[in-house]
């Protein structure tokens, strides 16, 4: 890849997941808002575009995936996505609600900030439990027929959403939605910083919430960047075709 100052962040990151890392530590936003320029983003955060451009591309040439998402069909790669970020999520959630409950009773008066992240927290699994249950009943299944159509050249018929575009939209959306409340909850915790009097209940506790976020953003780049994008191309390649 030939990366300069208009390239997309969300094409970088979909070739090379690695690069993510320079993202996140330049605070750029590479899931929700991956469609904006090298350059749109340096100028926005006055970083230096060179210099940006340079690191990427070290890390381009030095580390290579393993796992090269963009060769995956659909229909494995949405199933990956359940298998791998949809039960991360259903796993995860309660256990990480229970240690914000816990460390809200036990640190709550010293630290209120700790209230708020437990409210955004389970606002967020409650959108995100009704949100993948539309992926996995509605979207996920849709593509899956694009895929095998495809494969033995059928003839897709039009969905009850006439196009995937609209389903999209609204998931797009909602990733949107979670985005922000997590940037919320990276700045009430100071980017997961320990209070000096935090035990080991309160470690646990940001540790699990660091995590969820990080595996949060890949699941939306894998959805936003790959898999809706290369799905919108598919099927206006099928009716093309028909």
């Amino acid at each position: 890849m030939n990366i300069n100052a208009n390239t997309l962040i969300s094409d970088i990151v979909s070739e090379n997941y690695k690069i993510a890392e320079i993202f996140k530590f330049y605070n750029i936003d590479f899931c929700c808002n991956g469609n904006r320029s090298l350059k749109e983003v340096s100028e926005k955060k006055q970083l230096d575009l060179t210099k940006l451009i340079l690191n990427i591309n070290k890390t381009h040439i030095n580390n290579s995936l393993g796992e090269d998402y963009q060769d995956w069909e659909l229909d494995f790669l949405s199933d990956y996505i359940y298998q791998k970020h949809h039960t991360y999520i259903e796993k995860r959630s309660p256990e990480i609600l229970a240690y914000l409950n816990k460390i809200c009773s036990v640190h709550g008066k010293k630290h209120p900030e700790l209230i708020e992240i437990a409210h955004l927290f389970k606002g967020a699994v409650e959108d995100l439990t009704i949100h993948m249950k539309k992926e996995e009943l509605i979207l996920f299944p849709y593509i899956k027929k694009l895929a095998k159509a495809h494969r033995s050249e059928e003839e897709l018929n039009t969905p009850s959403f006439n196009t995937i575009s609209n389903p999209i939209n609204i998931m797009h959306d909602d990733h949107d939605n979670e985005g922000e409340r997590f940037r919320k909850i990276s700045k009430l915790t100071n980017n997961y910083t320990l209070p000096e009097d935090a035990c080991n209940t309160y470690k646990i506790t940001f540790s699990l919430l660091k995590d969820f976020e990080e595996d949060l953003h890949k699941h939306i780049h894998l959805e936003n960047n790959i898999l809706f994008k290369r799905a919108i191309a598919l099927e206006n390649k099928l009716n093309n075709k028909n």
